[in-house]
């Protein structure tokens, strides 16, 4: 077991991997989604992007809900569950 503390367990997206995103200058909740693909997974960010809110917090001073969640987008056409859940091809 390496150690690692996990925040986006449908990515792999370590909690180190955010602060370092973070340590350089990327503050933004939109941007870090879009850098790791925090919120992108199976879960939708349900695990995730609360995790990543306070870690965002606690780096930057501000209180989590000073942090607008990302904003949740849709698919640009139609797709069947099964796809999203990875029982079906395209």
């Amino acid at each position: 077991m390496t150690g690692k503390k996990i925040v986006c367990r449908c990515n792999d997206v370590t909690v180190e991997d955010v602060e370092r995103l973070i340590d350089s200058g990327v503050t933004d909740i939109e941007e870090i989604k879009r850098l790791l693909r925090v919120g992108m997974g199976p879960c939708q960010g349900r695990t995730c992007i609360p995790i990543v809110i306070s870690i965002l917090a606690r780096k930057t001073g501000k209180r989590p809900e000073e942090i607008p969640l990302p904003k949740a987008r849709v698919p640009i056409r139609p797709v069947r569950v099964e796809v999203i859940v990875g029982g079906a091809d395209e």
